[in-house]
């Protein structure tokens, strides 16, 4: 595992200190906004069966690892299905392989495919922003396994939180490569700043709406 020190890159005092005020006040409004939705979501995935909220660990800045919170979109033992649905599919081994992800997973649940496409599932993160695992804006949480898909790029990468939004959300989602989400990642990490940050947000609503990239 990366140390700190990995993602030690400067950031501007009045950026980061700005960054945090913006995540915080803006994470605690949308969570006030959407706090009876989400507890109609929560309400639903519990009649539905298994738990409500799914926890995956994820690579945070500096390398620190820390529990990504979603909405539950799959079926209860999600993850060992995957690994027989690996050994006995290639092509959706292939698929995983590529891009840490299937098109058609056949583990979604038809609610959780309606919250991934309208990204409801991700409310959940707001608490992690809270927190200060994540960030509003920023780029993608990955898993350990994807580490390496970052090279030279990593310790750019591991300079900041993850985001629950970001530039490589609003410029084609998940119907772009894996290099060009690295690249995406590493640009965007490299011009940050608030007005940015702002476009990336403003951004997000219209891609949300149109549902491009989403499944």
């Amino acid at each position: 595992m990366p140390s700190a020190a990995a993602g030690s890159l400067a950031r501007p005092t009045a950026y980061g200190v700005g960054k945090r005020v913006i995540d915080l006040c803006g994470a605690v409004v949308l969570a006030l906004v959407f706090c009876p939705l989400m507890i109609a979501i929560a309400l639903l995935l519990y009649l539905e069966g298994g738990p409500v909220i799914y926890r995956h660990r994820r690579i945070g800045c500096g390398g620190r690892v820390f529990d990504c919170l979603k909405f539950r979109t799959m079926i209860p033992n999600a993850e060992q299905i995957l690994q027989d649905l690996l050994e006995q599919r290639p092509e959706l081994k292939a698929e995983w392989i590529r891009d840490y992800k299937l098109r058609d997973d056949p583990r979604v649940t038809s609610l959780g495919r309606f919250l991934r496409r309208t990204s409801l599932d991700e409310l959940p993160q707001l608490w992690n922003v809270i927190r200060g695992d994540m960030s509003l804006v920023g780029p993608r949480p990955i898993v350990r396994e994807e580490l390496i898909r970052y090279g030279r790029n990593l310790p750019i990468y591991l300079s900041a939180k993850p985001g629950i939004t970001g530039l490589w959300q609003v410029t084609g989602r998940n119907d772009t490569s894996y290099r060009r989400r690295v690249a995406t990642d590493v640009y965007y990490l490299r011009k940050q700043n608030l007005f940015l940050d702002f476009y990336i947000l403003l951004k997000t609503t219209h891609v949300i709406v149109g549902r491009a990239g989403a499944y």
